[in-house]
């Protein structure tokens, strides 16, 4: 007798599953967040956000139903625009929770150049969804561009798709950067998504901002 493979189960924290839940709330409201879960057959979650806590035990299923429920939801474009706004939101939460315990909020990082808080907090959040969660980060950066690569990718987990498809991603990073320059903007694509076949979620950003 032949046995199948079990495919491995990744995880993200409670808190950081709880985190995106409260961002959609936050952008949709709670009956639009009811019924993205309901659509995603996910309504253990509604009224039962995953606790404060950080034993991995929100699956990376659940988060790539979720963006694949908000493009049935309100079409692709649509889909795209809730998920970069709840990504910023995203971002303002996980700040909170996190940043005091890697030192991005204090006066030191904060007095930083430009450059030199483009490339520390590249590395510092990076090493937030190594440390945390199952999620799988490297970054790699040139004079003019970083290159956020998501090896083990929660956002497009169980995702067909020919574009790609990382939006809540990209706007994480959207909202991180306005805050690590004090309010400039930077261009931020994902160019490569596992969804569609690469082998990264690669989400690229022009050091320069935007004028």
């Amino acid at each position: 007798m032949i046995e199948q493979a079990v495919l491995p189960v990744y995880y993200y924290p409670n808190k950081m599953g709880r985190i995106v839940l409260l961002a959609l709330e936050e952008v949709l409201g709670r009956t639009g967040i009811n019924a993205v879960l309901n659509l995603a057959n996910l309504s253990h979650y509604i009224n039962c956000y995953p606790p404060n806590n950080l034993d991995l035990q929100f699956e990376f299923p659940d988060l790539g139903k979720i963006q694949a429920t908000l493009e049935s939801m309100y079409g692709p474009a649509g889909g795209r625009g809730v998920a970069l706004r709840s990504g910023r939101v995203c971002f303002k939460y996980g700040l909170r929770e996190f940043g005091p315990l890697l030192g991005v909020t204090d006066l030191a990082f904060k007095l930083l150049p430009l450059n030199d808080k483009l490339s520390s907090g590249a590395g510092i959040f990076a090493e937030i969804f190594n440390r945390s969660s199952d999620q799988r980060v490297s970054v790699e950066e040139t004079p003019d561009r970083l290159y956020w690569q998501i090896e083990r990718c929660p956002v497009c987990w169980g995702r067909h798709a020919d574009q790609p498809v990382c939006h809540l991603a990209v706007g994480v990073l959207q909202e991180a950067l306005y805050w690590v320059s004090s309010g400039k903007f930077f261009s931020v694509e994902e160019t490569q998504c596992i969804a569609r076949g690469d082998p990264t979620c690669t989400i690229e950003v022009d050091k320069q901002p935007v004028e």
